[in-house]
Order: structure tokens, then sequence, then C-alpha cells
């Protein structure tokens, strides 16, 4: 679908689309780069390799090219679960170690491929062992402890969890809706909407206390914000009327100021916890005769 060119000195450039970021705010690098890309090579060339031997090395093959393609496929979910944990000052180990079952599956499948070109026992060992290692060396093993949840009620944190995946759903439906209206300047301000509210996020799931106060942003005002999006995405794509850009822009700005201030406000109360902490400590210490500066 044509979209229309957005910038500086595009003839609507004047239109107050919200606060001013750089381009490159907010980004992250896509986990998944070339290299996880390119382990669905080896099971296309093992399948493709696998006929013409009969039916035992067709489905030898096919065996093989399974345990590869699922390993790859579980490399890419593993990379992006280790990115997230990367991301957050408070995570959970994962719950299924994708890049070491992947290691795995990655070594069965040489071990298979070998077995299929020279049927003896020695070789596929050999083989499977030794991809299986440079494929741990190429990636390494997952986050194997979790970081940060020294003295974190976990049924809160689990709380926080169920509450921050249903609020990306909404933000996903948010996103997808945008791009049925096909205006770039639109997918960018929603995408720095987005910045803002996994903001709130973040403090949320560092401190899990919050998330009696963030729960109406977290849950209804999302979800107005993902109906407001599909509508107006609707009336957009028919209409191209200027007047309800100008309002959904001006609500995007109202939303995103709103869930600044709570985040504001959360750090705040955070910090003067903090500071209650401390000044109490200190008047311990104190009755207790030790000196503090």
């Amino acid at each position: 679908m044509a979209q229309r060119f957005g910038g500086k000195y595009s003839p609507d450039a004047n239109m107050p689309d919200g606060p001013s970021k750089g381009g490159y705010d907010g980004a992250r690098v896509e986990p998944v780069g070339l290299r996880a890309n390119l382990m669905f090579a080896p099971p296309v060339i093992l399948l493709a390799t696998s006929f013409g031997g009969g039916a035992l090395s067709l489905a030898t093959g096919l065996i093989g090219a399974g345990a590869l393609g699922l390993g790859a496929w579980l490399l890419r979910g593993g990379l992006r679960a280790e990115a997230e944990f990367n991301d957050r000052r408070v995570a959970r180990r994962p719950a299924l170690p994708r890049k070491l079952l992947a290691a795995i599956l990655t070594g069965l499948g040489a071990a298979i491929a070998a077995y299929t070109h020279a049927p003896a026992l020695a070789a596929p060992v050999i083989y499977g062992a030794v991809a299986g290692a440079l494929h741990l060396a190429a990636f390494g093993l997952d986050p194997m402890r979790s970081k940060g949840m020294e003295g974190i009620d976990t049924f809160q944190q689990d709380r926080v969890a169920r509450a921050v995946n249903e609020a990306e759903t909404h933000l996903a439906a948010m996103r997808d809706a945008i791009l049925r209206a096909g205006d770039r300047r639109l997918e960018t301000r929603v995408e720095q909407f987005q910045d803002t509210v996994r903001r709130l996020f973040r403090t949320v799931e560092d401190d899990p206390r919050d998330l009696s106060a963030a729960r109406r942003y977290l849950g209804v005002y999302l979800m107005g914000a993902r109906d407001a999006s599909v509508r107006f995405a609707d009336i957009y794509a028919r209409t191209r009327d200027d007047a309800a850009r100008r309002d959904y822009l001006a609500l995007l700005d109202d939303l995103e100021r709103n869930f600044a201030a709570r985040t504001e406000k959360m750090l705040l109360d955070d910090r003067s916890d903090l500071t209650v902490e401390i000044d109490v400590l200190r008047d311990r210490l104190q009755r207790e005769g030790v000196k503090t500066d």
C-alpha cells in the first residue's frame, strides 16, 4: 500500500505530532541476526541431499533435518528471551533453556547427517559433539540465574508479569491498527507513545508494589487507546480526514503526558520511601551509640 512520505520538508511538516525525539530514541537491535538465520541452511541442505539414497537414507535425512530445523527455531526464541532478560533490571531466568536445547538438537542433527553418509558409530558421535560445542561457543548458554530478585515477592512479581503481558497485547493491537492507516508519521508517533508506556512497565517490574497505582494505566487506559486506534485507523484509511488525525494525535499527547507523570510519581515515591528507611536506620544506629556522618 502506498504511503505518504513524511519528514521535515513535507507539506504537513508543521503539524503537531507530539514531542520531538531522535529517530533512534528507544531503538532496539534485533537479537536474531544473520548467524541465527543461517542455522536454517543445514536442514535444507541435508534434506536436499537425502533424496536418491533409498528409503532408509531419506527417512534418516528427514529426522536429521527436523532436529536441525527445530534447533534453529529454538535458537531464535532463546536469543529473544535473552535480549528481554538483559533489558530488564529485575528478571527471572527463562523457564525453558532454548539455546541449550538448540545446541543439543544441532548436535543430534549433525550426528544423524553424518550417519546418513557414513553409517558407523564413531564418526557421527564426533561430528555431533563438535557441532554442539561449536553451537555453544557461537551463541552461548541461556541465562541460568535470575537477577534482581532478592527480597521480591514472587507472587507479586507474577501478578506484574500477567498485567504487563496483557498490556503488551494492547500495544500490539495499537501498532497493527495504525499500520492499516498507512501513515509513517503516525506509526512513528505511536512507537514513541509505546516507549513511554514501556518505561512505566519497567518501573512497575522493578517494584511490584506499584502495581496497584498503575493498574488503571496498564488496563483501562491502554484498552481505551487500543479501541481509539482501531476506530481511527478504520476512518483514516478510508477518508484521510485531517481533523480526525489531529484529534488522534492530541489523544496520544494527553495519554503520553499522563503515563510519563505516573512513572515520575512512582519514582519519586520510591525515592521518598528510601529516604524514610535511611532516616529510620540512622535513628536506630544513633540510639545504639553508633555515630553516622
